[in-house]
């Protein structure tokens, strides 16, 4: 066993007014199933941390069935140091890959791949629901594009979402039994990048920062169990009429393009925005309605105009800021609340975005929520995401 694991510690001290933490991603049966994935692929006869992440990966989406869908761009994302190994080395294991799952042309179709020991009746290795299985999928996603974690190496990487699943709500964890030995050694890089506060021995404590990613609820030192966070209660949904149903959000999901899924699924899993699932479901699965603005809303938008005459750039600055922690675009309520821009009535909210997408200081993939970007007349004046996506297009609903 590497000696770093037990020869490094960091002392993070706690910041000046720290915000309030985030709301944990999994309750206290996610986290065990979290787990449950992580020690089933420990279990498999993989050779190296690039065909175990690729196999967390397929894992949780044929979870329910033994199939599973991923694209080619699925695949780059997962950033392996070499895909055509790792996916032979889930070959060698009788799991279905076709050579397609190499294309990563944003048009390309997602790859159906076949898992033999998932597609069991009885004795399956992952018992999940619908619902267990999309959480679980949702928090993998988040764990491994955490910004402490998201350029490390695959194992380092594969490291993190055990460190996280075994870790507590106060912070602490012992290093699993089954964690690969490549993951034993990648550990002092976990710390030096913060996603860890301390490493000694078998022992750690996860930093802060990342404490929404913890599986373990009630902490194994004998915490009492957290309720639930907010995230997960009851909210009213804003129009009248519509119920959120857990199964025709999945149907809905699963009826998507690959793109706009994953989308979705950015949104829902979004720790930042940390929102309720009957609100994103509201804000996708309603069909949109033309937008009609009285002579008031236009009249108070005038008077508003005139004292923010920054408002373009200001919007889509904060757009780019904002897809950089986020991962997708503001919603019309927090592009205004993020700039201060004292407005609460919607119909004033939409019509303010309405007149900055007229304009060209940003731009939207249709009617799809959470997709606003600087537009043309912020990109001539430089103002643009990092790698604007060709592929924009393709999230825009079927």
């Amino acid at each position: 066993m590497p000696q770093s694991a037990s020869s490094f510690s960091k002392t993070t001290a706690a910041p000046v007014g720290k915000p309030q933490p985030l709301p944990f991603l999994l309750t206290i049966q996610q986290g065990e199933a979290a787990r449950t994935l992580l020690s089933y692929v420990a279990s498999l006869p993989l050779p190296a941390p690039d065909s175990q992440l690729l196999a967390v990966v397929v894992a949780i989406r044929a979870a329910r069935g033994g199939i599973g869908n991923l694209t080619g761009r699925d695949l780059s994302a997962l950033r392996l140091d070499d895909p055509r190994e790792a996916v032979e080395a889930l070959r060698s294991l009788d799991w279905q890959l076709e050579d397609a799952i190499f294309d990563s042309d944003p048009a390309a179709p997602p790859v159906p791949v076949t898992v033999p020991d998932l597609t069991r009746e009885t004795g399956h290795p992952l018992p999940f629901g619908k619902n267990m299985r999309s959480r679980v999928s949702g928090w993998t996603t988040r764990a491994l594009s955490a910004k402490p974690v998201k350029k490390l190496p695959p194992s380092a990487r594969l490291a993190s979402l055990f460190i996280a699943a075994h870790s507590s709500s106060r912070l602490l964890g012992q290093l699993p039994p089954d964690l690969p030995e490549a993951c034993r050694a990648a550990l002092p890089g976990l710390l030096d990048k913060g996603f860890l506060a301390e490493l000694n021995g078998e022992g750690y404590r996860l930093d802060p920062r990342v404490r929404h990613l913890s599986g373990m609820h009630p902490t194994t030192d004998g915490e009492a169990a957290e309720p639930a966070p907010a995230r997960v209660k009851a909210v009213a949904t804003v129009t009248p009429g519509f119920e959120f149903s857990a199964d025709a959000w999945a149907q809905w999901k699963n009826a998507a393009t690959p793109a706009l899924r994953r989308h979705v699924e950015t949104v829902e899993y979004c720790a930042q925005c940390a929102l309720p699932p009957e609100r994103v479901a509201e804000a996708f699965m309603l069909p949109s309605r033309p937008q009609f603005f009285s002579k008031t809303t236009k009249t108070t938008y005038g008077q508003w105009k005139s004292a923010h005459p920054d408002r373009g750039p200001q919007a889509a600055r904060f757009t780019v800021a904002f897809r950089a922690e986020h991962g997708h675009g503001p919603s019309f309520r927090q592009l205004c609340e993020g700039l201060s821009w004292d407005e609460n009535r919607r119909q004033v909210r939409g019509f303010i975005v309405q007149r900055l997408l007229s304009n060209g200081w940003l731009t939207s993939t249709g009617q799809v929520p959470w997709t606003l970007r600087p537009g043309q007349a912020a990109q001539e004046q430089g103002i643009a995401l990092p790698r604007t996506r060709s592929s924009a297009a393709a999230i825009a609903p079927a």
